[in-house]
């Protein structure tokens, strides 16, 4: 009689360890695959080009949101918020301007923000203008307060530091373009652009200024006056020139007043606040320190801040024997050697002001007509 096989032994109970591990284990996996998610995830809308936002100082992590999600920014503002509250990083939001990329985790954004990682703003700097025009530009542009980089350029503690003085500082203010943090204030916003000036008296320029018997200062000073008077920039080193010519006594009589007419302009605008307008004979006999009909040799310092190229006009100034000039109607200048061809130049221009002035009185005593004509003759419209 055979014996039956032994039957196999029952599989080993699982210990009541293991079967609370394994559901703890499966929890952690998949916890540690949803925080991967919300951290790492992206979590932007589509777009294409960076988009940026701004963060006023003492902002809210709620603020800060808004701000985000008013940009086009945030895919889900409550995935933002639950990430930012598992990190702890809400009370960690800092100020300032910061572009956003497309497919950007919350973690990359978050941490941006909370150390602060800022992204410059662009922003112009146009020549030929006045502190309250830049003001303007930075207020606009780093929502700085206009007045106070007007007190920035005027702070004699602040010139000092940039070892000049306010006659100088606004001059001082290079017409260009500049990456700036959009948290930076007035008087930083004074340094960073004075340190480009500084940048551009390369040592060539520095020697020219030298051969011509000038200080930068004084360069800066007659490009701006240059600057206001040319128009045309191939006209400015010609203009610079008579300019030169003048100053540095290269005429048959020495050195003669600038007797420029943009000085007589800064000299009405400091007085009575307004733009630039047509001068009157009057005008020129303004008491004024910056007047140069009245005072002999320069300003004391500049009358807006000159471009680069009325700066290298003038260290570049055309060699020439003119002493005089006046508007030609084009745009540009007649240049004239003496005093009588220049009173010659001047009649011809008066002449073409007062045709232009009665052209224009005719169009508009012809427009006015007109408008009498199809008011009283309904049919005719």
């Amino acid at each position: 009689m055979e014996v039956p096989p032994p039957l196999p032994s029952p599989p080993p109970e699982p210990s009541r360890l293991r079967l609370i591990l394994l559901p703890l284990v499966a929890i952690a996996v998949v916890g540690i695959l949803v925080g991967c998610w919300i951290a790492f995830a992206s979590n932007t809308q589509v777009f294409e080009d960076a988009r940026g936002v701004r963060i006023p100082s003492g902002s809210s992590f709620e603020a800060a949101a808004d701000s985000l999600d008013s940009a086009g920014i945030l895919g889900s503002r409550g995935r933002f918020g639950l990430f930012a509250t598992l990190t702890g990083w809400r009370r960690q939001v800092k100020p300032g301007h910061y572009l956003m990329e497309s497919g950007m985790s919350n973690w990359a954004m978050l941490d941006k923000i909370r150390k602060g990682l800022q992204d410059p703003i662009r922003i112009t700097i146009p020549p030929g203008t006045r502190p309250e025009v830049v003001g303007a530009v930075l207020a606009r542009d780093l929502g700085i307060n206009a007045d106070g980089f007007v007190q920035a350029v005027n702070d004699s503690a602040l010139a000092a530091e940039l070892e000049t003085d306010t006659a100088h500082l606004f001059g001082r203010m290079r017409a260009n373009t500049y990456d700036i943090f959009w948290t930076t204030d007035a008087a930083t916003a004074v340094k960073r652009v004075h340190g480009w000036y500084e940048r551009f008296w390369t040592d060539e320029r520095l020697a020219k200024a030298e051969a011509l018997g000038l200080t930068p200062d004084e360069v800066m000073t007659m490009a701006s006056i240059v600057e206001w008077e040319a128009h045309q920039a191939d006209e400015r080193p010609r203009v610079a020139g008579v300019y030169l010519n003048r100053l540095l006594g290269r005429t048959n009589n020495g050195s003669m007043r600038l007797q420029a007419d943009p000085t007589v302009q800064y000299a009405l605008m400091q007085m009575d606040g307004g733009p630039m307008r047509r001068l009157f004979t009057r005008d020129y006999n303004t008491p004024h320190p910056y007047n140069t009909y009245l005072i002999n040799g320069l300003p004391p310092g500049p009358i807006n801040n000159p471009s680069d190229s009325s700066i290298d006009a003038v260290l570049n100034a055309e060699e020439h024997n003119y002493l005089y000039f006046v508007a030609n109607g084009t745009g540009g200048h007649t240049f004239t050697e003496t005093l009588g061809q220049h009173m010659t130049a001047a009649r011809e221009w008066s002449a073409y002001i007062s045709e232009q002035t009665r052209i224009g009185a005719q169009r508009r005593d012809s427009l006015r007509r007109d408008s009498l004509r199809r008011a009283q003759d309904p049919v005719a419209q």
